[in-house]
């Protein structure tokens, strides 16, 4: 029903507008959370984030990481600490 919701969407809910995502989500909703959030998140997520956690762990367990010697430390704060160029990283096979 949220997805039909004209408080949500405006009154053209129920018509196919790709181009209202255009601006982003947060324009499509008028600022509101529609899906993704709270009790309508995906139903896979847990699944995905536990596959994740699984390569994380094979990965891990077979190589080592270190910098490359191109890396650049700049720090930039977008909503957290990130390399503003990246994390060249090289992997070597245990």
């Amino acid at each position: 029903m949220v997805h039909h919701d004209c408080d949500i969407w405006g009154d053209d809910a129920k018509e196919f507008k790709p181009e209202r995502f255009s601006g982003g989500m947060a324009k499509a909703t008028k600022g509101q959370v529609s899906f993704g959030w709270g009790p309508r998140t995906c139903i896979g997520q847990n699944f995905a984030l536990l596959e994740a956690k699984v390569v994380l762990s094979l990965l891990l367990q077979n190589f080592s990481f270190d910098l490359s010697a191109d890396y650049k430390h700049a720090p930039t704060a977008i909503l957290s600490l990130q390399p503003n160029h990246g994390a060249q990283i090289r992997l070597h096979k245990l």
